[in-house]
């Protein structure tokens, strides 16, 4: 009698327990992502505030680019302001960075501005802030793929869909700048 009653006990206790663990491990993966994201957005936001420095500056030698400056200052405040889906912050992301490029393209006409130890320190700090950007992007993507794979997989998959647990996106943007050019003057 015993012996069924454990039976009984650990058919009836597995399955809860099961159940209860897949649960954690999904609201920790989850809530693992928010932090991540956080880290990512604390370096968006170190970006934003090195651009209006970088503007400023190149806008000394270069104030004919006006179109430039207006689109990377509008764009800016559009990141700056977006808190909406991952993707749609990726999208605007996308479209500062290619405005970044088109401002650091301009810098290519002006030997002087290369040569500027201010824009130079910003372009260094830009550089490492991209880096640490794209650090922070890998280990929130690597957090969005545990948890998808463990929302995906059976049969964690079954109880993701009964508790509502909504797939992630990952997060892609290149960086506006990868290296500070050596400059020979020799």
């Amino acid at each position: 009698m015993h012996i069924v009653l454990i039976v009984i006990g650990v058919v009836v206790f597995l399955p809860i327990l099961y159940v209860v663990l897949t649960y954690n491990g999904l609201v920790a993966l989850r809530n693992h992502i928010r932090d991540a994201w956080g880290n990512i957005d604390t370096e968006l936001k170190r970006r934003y505030d090195l651009i209006p420095n970088l503007v400023a500056t190149v806008k000394g030698y270069a104030a004919h680019e006006k179109e430039v400056f207006e689109r990377v200052t509008q764009l800016r405040a559009q990141c700056l302001a977006s808190r909406g889906a991952i993707r749609d912050q990726a999208a605007s992301e996308t479209q500062l960075v290619d405005a970044l490029q088109k401002l650091l393209a301009v810098v290519e006409n002006y030997p002087q501005l290369k040569a500027d130890q201010h824009f130079l320190e910003l372009q260094r700090e830009l550089v490492n802030t991209e880096d640490r950007i794209q650090a922070a992007r890998r280990f929130f993507n690597g957090n969005v793929r545990d948890y998808r794979n463990k929302c995906e997989t059976f049969p964690s998959n079954i109880i993701a869909g009964m508790f509502g647990f909504e797939s992630q996106d990952y997060f892609s943007v290149r960086p506006s700048v990868r290296e500070v050019p050596d400059l020979d003057f020799g």
